[in-house]
């Protein structure tokens, strides 16, 4: 089973998005699981003192590395990743949702502040993630993107793999139009096309609107002006602090 483990100041916000829908019910179901572990509960002190002023002065608290460290170290012996939601981290990508949906599950470390303490970064090996070029309050929608991106790949989870194989960045490409009733909308007819019947028409409309999306809109993934395609490895699209 996939697990997802979640440390977050604010666990009630979990399962949020993830206990509805298609992910709801697979969870429901047991095809993966969560948990969330709330540093607060780790503090040895009588007021739970998760957080410091930073050394060296200026504004805002940090995480201390002590508390963080037991928090991750409450889970046990792990080999799952520990992604930190982080805006200097690396975009995360589709491929990357691949990779952790293959293995056993994630940790997600949802910072708050102005960030954590450094050490515990590189003392428990936290991978530094961002869901692109913006700063959040917290982690926790950046980790639920995540969990959601990586979850919606188990199998079962959704309904044929099928399903997935035009999906945006599946194949380094944005996902051409869509269209479904009526018919006509609004003075806007459903390109002829689509209503031919001829799926290698069909196929060929698609891959030259899915093109011409990815050139106009994200061109860094295509790796030439011939139509070549990257794999997609520089998406971005959010990020928590």
């Amino acid at each position: 089973m996939w697990k997802a483990s979640v440390i977050s100041l604010y666990p009630d916000a979990f399962p949020g998005v993830l206990g509805v829908g298609v992910l709801g019910r697979a969870l429901a179901d047991g095809l993966w699981s969560l948990d969330t572990l709330n540093p607060r509960d780790i503090a040895d002190d009588k007021h739970r003192t998760v957080d410091d002023t930073p050394a060296g002065g200026g504004p805002g608290m940090v995480m201390r590395a002590d508390v963080l460290a037991r928090t991750i170290d409450a889970l046990g012996d792990e080999t799952r990743p520990r992604l930190l939601l982080s805006p200097r981290g690396r975009p995360f990508t589709q491929t990357r949702a691949h990779e952790l949906a293959q293995g056993p599950g994630a940790v997600f470390v949802c910072g708050r502040f102005e960030g954590v303490d450094e050490r515990v970064i590189a003392a428990r090996n936290l991978e530094e993630v961002s869901i692109g070029d913006f700063v959040l309050a917290g982690g926790e929608v950046a980790a639920q993107a995540l969990i959601e991106a990586c979850v919606r790949l188990i199998p079962g989870v959704l309904g044929a793999p099928s399903s997935r194989a035009e999906e945006s960045f599946e194949q380094g490409l944005l996902e051409y139009p869509q269209y479904t009733r009526p018919r006509d909308f609004e003075g806007a007819s459903i390109p002829e096309v689509l209503l031919s019947g001829d799926h290698k028409k069909i196929a060929a409309w698609r891959r030259e609107e899915a093109l011409k999306l990815t050139r106009a809109r994200r061109p860094d993934l295509l790796s030439d002006g011939n139509g070549g395609v990257q794999s997609g490895d520089k998406e971005k699209d959010g990020s928590p602090s």
